[in-house]
């Protein structure tokens, strides 16, 4: 791999790690971005789009990357907003730090700042892109993609802190610019920006988080993730005088539970608690092991080195799926992430663990006469309810309810196959009760099926600020009309790969990990379709479209219960082949449409911008659910399918 094949490959690696460190970075230091990470999503794809219809007959743009990435990091690192709410594990989402920017100014801030960040890349990989055969080009370009993503996935596997990601991007930059001395300088100050923030005292990084610590005193040590407070590693006697409501399940149950699940065990102290009221065993799931790591060292009643207790780094809802273990007690213990799947418009990493059919299968697990409760602080008495309500649907009666304080303080939800000894039922204060979520629409803290006002707002200025994008392109906007149904392909495969991501987030977790795997087998499935395209001749074959609309009409048939209900070899070949199939054969009919293109990089552009678009109509799922998207992607491909061409009076037929 040599001259512009190899810098094809090396920038395409950029875009593709960059996009994912900005994604975790900016949220980690820009609260607000961590429920909005979907838009630096949407930005990276406008950028890129526009960085391929840019025609290269005009100034190279990717010198300049180097001082924008600069600005960019002293921005986020000038201008944080976090959550300053000392000593509590409450979250508002409108809180905002002394001296950050308001959120109608900094998420606007950073999406242009991605956009035109992505757009310079995207610029210099054209000009590369441009000199290669079509499907040559677009392969080289996953090839670094893929290995983009293989890096990014290395360095969380290991917690590296931004420090390391700013040191590859700038490393594969200086490969491009060295000597520039500009381009090095700029660089170099990226990096002593990132390490400076590396370096604070009792910080470091998770797979999901930046996680910070701060000892005060007999309170004991608070943990902040992305700038919330978040747990507080702390006896359980410091626990018992302070928040006396966590040993509350244990005396609700009117027998001594001897074996325990704990999802959301965090930092330890629910775990030790357990231990201190006679537990015999006790399974604690934790998502983040960072997080576990903290209280295994820190914890001052160690309940992490007792051997009545085994660690399981998972995902909660995944685990109960993998497991046929009862128990006497089960636990959801303040099992709130803060934090969304790394580009999506509203999946949260414990969205699954409050449907009710995660509550159903709590139920399955738990032993005759077994418990159930789950805990948190709940800013909104709509959101008891709806919980409440969830459990009175499952064991088909109220539940018992502790709470401490009013609104947006800490409650204890409990219910049992058996006897509770209980003070105090539900009884519903929200007309109508809200009702329970499932797993098609898992979105437990939306009150209502809409797109939320702000959101809706934000995605409108989205759409215009990339439609006045395009046309200072100049021309651009009728390559992408020429090119309008590659542009309705990315929209259609955005919405694919979104589906794939929540199907398999279902199925076995929302971890990090599983993210990744299905991300890199998107890209994988994209190489399989190139190759295919590769050994076909002739005009575009009609019985793909065929076959794609029999795939996604199975996709779309096959319930996720069924899924779940399998073991996981069968599971995980099912849910392949259920997801993967149509991304196959869209992946095909797109290559063998872009081998044809007059104009490679401006169709390859308008692809990306289609995509960005059906990043936008992915909020739909927010109001129909995740099986929506099925059909939407029907559509959008329907709306792809060439028509056949006219034939005059005077052509001849063909018998």
């Amino acid at each position: 791999m040599s001259g512009p094949r190899l810098r094809l490959a090396l920038l395409s690696f950029l875009i593709l790690f960059l996009e994912l460190a900005l994604i975790r970075w900016t949220g980690s230091n820009i609260v607000y971005l961590s429920y909005f990470s979907n838009f630096v999503l949407l930005g990276s794809f406008l950028g890129i789009g526009l960085g391929f219809l840019r025609s290269n007959d005009k100034p190279d743009l990717l010198p300049f990357a180097p001082l924008l990435l600069a600005a960019l990091v002293a921005v986020v690192l000038v201008f944080p907003v976090q959550v300053d709410r000392s000593g509590s594990e409450v979250l508002y989402f409108g809180g905002e730090n002394e001296g950050a920017l308001p959120i109608w100014v900094m998420l606007p801030v950073i999406f242009v700042a991605v956009s035109a960040l992505m757009a310079m890349l995207a610029d210099g990989a054209s000009r590369s892109f441009a000199l290669l055969e079509s499907l040559d080009a677009y392969r080289t370009d996953i090839l670094g993609s893929l290995a983009g993503i293989a890096a990014f996935a290395t360095l969380s596997l290991l917690h590296a802190p931004p420090v390391v990601w700013g040191a590859v991007v700038a490393a594969g930059l200086l490969f491009l610019f060295w000597p520039a001395w500009i381009q090095t300088a700029l660089l170099s100050a990226v990096v002593l920006m990132l390490l400076a923030e590396s370096l604070l005292p009792a910080l470091s990084w998770s797979s999901y988080y930046k996680v910070s610590l701060e000892d005060e005193g007999e309170a004991g040590i608070k943990v902040s993730v992305n700038g919330i407070p978040h747990q507080m590693v702390q006896s359980i006697e410091t626990r018992r005088q302070r928040e006396p409501i966590y040993f509350t399940p244990h005396e609700r149950v009117t027998e001594p539970p001897g074996k325990i699940l704990i999802i959301g065990a965090g930092t330890g102290t629910d775990v030790a608690i357990a231990l201190a009221q006679g537990a015999d065993e006790v399974d604690a799931v934790e998502i983040d092991r960072r997080l576990y790591e903290i209280g295994r060292d820190l914890h001052p009643d160690d309940p992490y080195s007792d051997p009545r207790v085994d660690v399981h780094i998972q995902d909660g809802r995944a685990f109960m799926t993998q497991s046929s273990e009862r128990y006497d007690l089960i636990l959801f213990s303040l099992p709130d992430s803060l934090l969304l799947i790394e580009g999506q418009s509203a999946l949260r990493l414990e969205s699954y663990l409050f449907t009710e059919e995660a509550i159903a299968a709590a139920r399955s697990h738990l032993a005759p006469g077994g418990s159930f409760g789950m805990y948190n602080y709940y800013r909104e008495n709509w959101l008891v309810d709806r919980l409440a309500n969830t459990l009175a649907q499952v064991f088909g009666e109220p539940p018992c309810v502790d709470a401490v304080g009013g609104e947006g303080k800490l409650a204890l939800l409990m219910a049992s196959t058996g006897d509770l000894n209980c003070p105090a039922t539900w009884v519903a204060v929200t007309t109508p009760v809200p009702e329970p979520v499932h797993d098609d629409r898992p979105f437990v803290y939306l009150l209502e099926a809409r797109v939320p006002r702000d959101q809706l707002v934000a995605l409108a200025l989205i759409l215009i600020v990339s439609f006045a994008a395009v046309r200072s392109q100049g021309g651009s906007a009728s390559q992408v009309l020429a090119y309008r149904d590659l542009f309705f392909m990315g929209a259609a495969f955005l919405l694919l790969e979104t589906k794939s991501v929540v199907q398999f987030a279902l199925l076995f977790g929302t971890t990090w990990f599983v993210n990744t795997i299905v991300f890199a087998g998107v890209l994988l499935s994209i190489l399989v379709a190139i190759q295919i395209s590769r050994r076909m001749t002739g005009e575009p074959k009609r019985w793909l479209y065929g076959a794609l609309f029999a795939s996604l009409v199975v996709s779309a048939l096959v319930p996720p219960d069924t899924l779940l209900a399998m073991p996981a070899l069968p599971r995980a070949a099912a849910a392949i082949v259920v997801n993967f199939a149509p991304i196959t054969l869209a992946n095909v009919i797109f290559a063998e449409r872009f081998k044809r293109a007059p104009t490679p990089t401006a169709a390859f552009g308008a692809n990306l911008l289609g995509a960005m678009v059906g990043g936008v109509l992915e909020y739909s799922a927010l109001v129909v659910g995740y099986r929506w998207l099925t059909v939407l992607v029907a559509l959008l491909y329907l709306a792809t399918i060439p028509l056949p061409a006219a034939r005059t009076r005077h052509q001849p037929v063909t018998v």
